[in-house]
């Protein structure tokens, strides 16, 4: 572990320049103003740590625990002051300039967050109107929606832990999109989140498109296991994974899952709990499953998943496509093309899918606590969508577990979370979550992984 002991500062450089003395008290520690100080600190942290190889939020904060990071309020506005940041951040002793563009991405997106949704009686957060509004206002100040744009954003979503085949043909896949004039939004992390964005600039690239839009999303209990990458350009941190999940699928216009663990199977359950929802049945939206040969097997073991706790016409709600990335790329295009053609015959946005259909079993926060996990709902005669929404909010809980510091301390203190279900849907579950043991998608290759779950059956 190496760290620039030395204390840096940085201006904003054409934004951000000015912070009232409330929302820069908010930002000190251990702050009387309701301090968002933690939340400011962890995610700035994980931008100065790009590169990490640890998927441990924990370890992270503790090797890096003397990392301190102030915003120093002067007459001409601000500068950010900070010590024992990771050296990797540092060339020749000067801070790089994507590394210092995403610090002040952080900076806006925790103050806009907590003065002008959390604080705002406009935004009611307890209705599923109020919630996409936030989730609208936060993606427009950060300048996410682009007015005129078209439908050419494509998410592409898959795990931080793959082996090199899976990252190689993830770059196969962004550089085909790139070349067809498609942009790039992922996670923000390593991966499978990078590997689509890397392809991309070279397809960008010969094509000469030069002003490429490659968009991270991710939040607060995720980005320090997942640093975002340096090719993003275009950073948003979400208040939390509801509304993350949420800004993928009203900004984007299809999506491309790539090999993942539990983190990919739970975003998968989340588009198709959406997709399920009978008034999103005539909403065209492209979602398209795929890897290199060596994942035909990875991908089978969800789909046969997905058949027996979804049913079998849920499978025809997206494409598996093996080892053919310029396939994936054409059939992408066509299914943009109706994205396009439906929007402007419904006369909805291309920059943010209003008309979509989002329940707020997919949009209220889910705290992962041994007791809320014991008392989720697993049964087959319930409504398809919202059954895919307890099973997301399952993934989701695995995923606290293996990665966020909050479910690794609840794991530490009372044991596995107990997940209990219908026998049939428990069975099939343990066989994908042991296939992802033993192909190491629960955590780095090469870290011993113990599970943070136990499976009943009712």
């Amino acid at each position: 572990m190496s760290k620039n002991t030395e204390i840096t500062r940085i201006t904003p450089h054409g934004h951000m320049e000015i912070l009232s003395h409330l929302e820069v008290n908010q930002l000190k520690q251990n702050s009387e103003h309701h301090g968002s100080y933690d939340i400011y600190r962890r995610c700035s942290l994980a931008v100065l740590n790009v590169g990490s190889i640890v998927d441990d939020t924990t370890q992270v904060l503790q090797e890096y625990k003397d990392f301190n990071i102030r915003v120093v309020q002067q007459e001409r506005g601000i500068k950010l002051e900070f010590e024992n940041a990771p050296a990797s951040a540092f060339v020749d002793g000067q801070l790089i300039t994507g590394i210092r563009e995403q610090l002040f991405s952080v900076l806006r997106d925790i103050v806009y967050v907590k003065n002008e949704i959390e604080s705002n009686q406009n935004f009611d957060l307890e209705t599923t109107a109020g919630i996409t509004n936030a989730v609208f206002h936060i993606l427009r100040n950060a300048r996410l929606l682009v007015h005129g744009s078209e439908p050419d954003l494509v998410v592409c979503w898959g795990g931080h832990s793959i082996n090199r085949g899976e990252y190689d043909y993830s770059k196969e896949i962004g550089y085909e999109l790139g070349l067809r004039g498609l942009n790039i939004c992922t996670g923000c992390g390593p991966g499978a989140m990078k590997g689509p964005m890397k392809g991309a600039t070279i397809g960008h690239s010969k094509q000469r498109i030069h002003n490429g839009r490659y968009v991270g999303m991710t939040e607060p209990g995720i980005i320090a296991a997942e640093s975002p990458n340096p090719i993003v350009n275009e950073l948003v941190i979400m208040p939390d994974i509801e509304k993350r999940l949420e800004s993928f699928v009203r900004a984007g216009h299809g999506i491309v899952v790539l090999p993942g663990g539990v983190g990919t199977t739970e975003e998968i359950l989340y588009i198709l709990g959406i997709l399920l929802n009978p008034k999103n049945a005539r909403i065209p939206f492209p979602l398209i499953l795929t890897g290199p040969e060596s994942s035909r097997a990875y991908f089978q073991q969800i789909d046969e998943f997905i058949k027996l706790a979804l049913g079998k016409d849920t499978q025809e709600l997206y494409q598996i496509i093996i080892d053919d990335s310029s396939k994936v790329a054409r059939e992408m295009s066509a299914g943009l093309e109706s994205v396009r053609n439906f929007r402007r015959a419904n006369s909805d946005a291309y920059y943010f899918n209003w008309i979509l259909e989002i329940n707020k079993g997919f949009q209220t926060p889910f705290h992962p606590t041994h007791e809320n996990i014991a008392k989720l709902e697993i049964r087959r005669d319930m409504p398809r969508h919202k059954l895919a929404a307890n099973l997301r909010r399952v993934f989701s809980a695995i995923v606290a577990g293996n990665v966020k510091e909050n479910g690794i301390a609840a794991i530490k203190q009372h044991g596995p979370f107990e997940i209990h279900g219908d026998a049939r849907i428990m069975a099939s579950l343990d066989t994908l979550l042991k296939s992802f043991v033993d192909q190491q998608r629960m955590k780095i290759p090469g870290t011993k992984y113990s599970p943070c779950y136990q499976l009943l059956g009712d």
